[in-house]
């Protein structure tokens, strides 16, 4: 069948989510993704994957969002020297990930793209790729200098901060360069990447049951979208489906995940204007939600919860009906918060026009979640392209445009409120019946793909399985996308304001350090 956006043949994914599958030749790569920009698509990631065990070369993978669904988009490259003709022109956000590619497999864009390494640091050499399936997980490749080249930025009166990559809380290393006239940033350049934990290579030697757990440890705070979305790619590619009862529990995991978040997040951020009353607070209301969490689903930050096939623990009626006592409850606090927060005059003063990201900057970034619809961005795939349970619920659309701090906070409180009632319609109307269905074997070369609308973003899933065996799989965090976003959300802005900025966002450093 062909695309409507596009005129390429494409092979429809089974799954819960409209997908479709094609290949192109690398000297089409650029054309078919100019089309697609034409045409609004966004690019959701791109990946390699090494196939010369089935006798081919390597590929160049792609997913795009289109009006009709998603697009996975192989370009089959060869097996000497692969290279394929760079896309960050058209797609800015390609850029970290051609970068990622060249560092874990060797697959390079043709001249002119940015040559530099991202992930590989000095811990590998450059004629080493850990994502090749001859690559020896055993071995201790070779240290070399690391040498990264950051931009300088020459000038009167111009100096440079070095932070990180350790910081001073419990987080992961980052380090962020910044060019500087007095307090005034000029530039801000980051180099994340610095614990590499295998992630990707990891999934290689599992079997898809065994993928599950490691799935929900992409990033620790979107464990329930990580999970959703690698049982929808397992799903898909095994032709499972899971019951009507695990898909309205799934739908209330992922709406407490997104709450408790967004909840340390605004206290975090009043901490940051010397608001400190609002951090206690909210950081009491998460902590209040961690323990109902704990209590009714086995885990504070709900990891294991989601399974390929349905959920692991089930909800009883009068469980249900405390949790949504526990929300009621807690939606008034939160309202009487989010008024000391709108008429606080300090907080506001650091609030507003503070990181602004305007929206024609954000949509030619590729930025999404909470952060783009902040920006203009409406993109919400629980409303694009709504999956059951969310097909019944008619969740709101919520966005603003000026894209500062002060928006940023508003989404916040306003996807609280949202998923609260999302959460409170789903108890009402959770189907009976079983919670999780068998997961079979896939048939040689089968492929899935998931992507779910988590708290921070889109969290994709693509998995290509033999048998009940994984061949590749790559997890993509809507960090990739957003990262980049923060670079240019500073300048102009004080660096005492960096902490705030950053925290308006709160990026994964683990979802892209695979």
């Amino acid at each position: 069948m062909k695309l409507k956006e596009l005129p390429i043949e494409v092979e429809p994914l089974a799954g819960a989510m409209p997908a479709f599958r094609a290949s192109v030749p690398a000297t089409g790569l650029r054309e078919l993704c100019a089309q697609a920009r034409a045409r609004k698509a966004r690019l959701v990631a791109l990946w390699g994957s090494d196939e010369t065990r089935r006798g081919a070369g390597y590929a160049l993978h792609l997913g795009l969002a289109l009006p009709s669904g998603l697009l996975w988009v192989s370009v089959p490259l060869a097996r000497k020297d692969p290279r394929y003709p760079g896309i960050a022109d058209i797609y800015p956000a390609a850029n970290r990930m051609q970068r990622a590619c060249a560092d874990l497999l060797g697959v390079r864009p043709d001249e002119g793209a940015d040559p530099r390494k991202w992930l590989r640091h000095g811990a590998w050499p450059g004629n080493v790729f850990p994502l090749r399936k001859d690559f020896d997980s055993g071995a201790r490749p070779a240290h070399e200098p690391d040498r990264y080249p950051f931009v300088a930025v020459a000038g009167e009166g111009v100096h440079e901060i070095p932070v990180g990559p350790v910081h001073a809380g419990t987080i992961e290393p980052g380090h962020f360069r910044f060019s500087v006239v007095g307090e005034k940033i000029l530039r801000l350049e980051e180099r994340l990447g610095y614990t590499h934990k295998g992630i990707e290579k990891r999934f290689e030697s599992m079997t898809l049951e065994e993928g599950a757990k490691l799935a929900g440890r992409v990033s620790g705070d979107s464990t329930v979208a990580y999970a959703w979305a690698y049982a929808m790619a397992v799903e898909g590619a095994t032709g499972a489906e899971p019951p009507r009862r695990a898909l309205a529990l799934r739908g209330i995991l992922l709406e407490l995940e997104r709450i408790a978040n967004h909840l340390g997040d605004l206290g975090y951020l009043g901490n940051d204007v010397a608001l400190s009353f609002g951090f206690f607070q909210f950081w009491r209301l998460k902590e209040e939600l961690l323990r109902t969490n704990a209590r009714l689903f086995g885990h504070r930050y709900l990891m294991d919860a989601v399974v390929p096939g349905g959920v692991a623990r089930d909800l009883e009626r009068a469980e249900a009906e405390g949790l949504v006592q526990v929300l009621e409850a807690m939606r008034r606090e939160v309202a009487t918060l989010q008024s000391i927060y709108d008429e606080h005059a300090g907080a506001q003063d650091r609030f507003i026009m503070t990181g602004q990201v305007l929206p024609e900057l954000a949509e030619r970034m590729g930025l999404n979640g909470f952060a783009g619809r902040a920006s203009g961005v409406k993109h919400d795939l629980r409303v694009d392209y709504p999956i059951p349970p969310y097909q019944q619920l008619d969740p709101l659309l919520i966005s603003h445009t000026r894209g500062d701090v002060s928006a940023r906070v508003s989404m916040r409180f306003a996807e609280v409120f949202e998923s609260m009632r999302l959460i409170e319609a789903l108890v009402q109307e959770v189907p009976p019946g079983e919670i999780r269905a068998p997961i079979a074997k896939a048939r040689s070369g089968a492929c899935g793909i998931g992507w779910i609308e988590g708290w921070r973003g889109e969290v994709l899933i693509a998995l290509e399985a033999e048998g009940d065996r994984i061949h590749r799989l790559h997890p993509h965090d809507p960090s990739w996308q957003s990262w980049p976003l923060l670079e240019h959300a500073v300048h102009g802005n004080i660096v005492p304001d960096f902490p705030l900025i950053n925290k308006s966002f709160n990026l994964s450093y683990s979802g892209q350090d695979l």
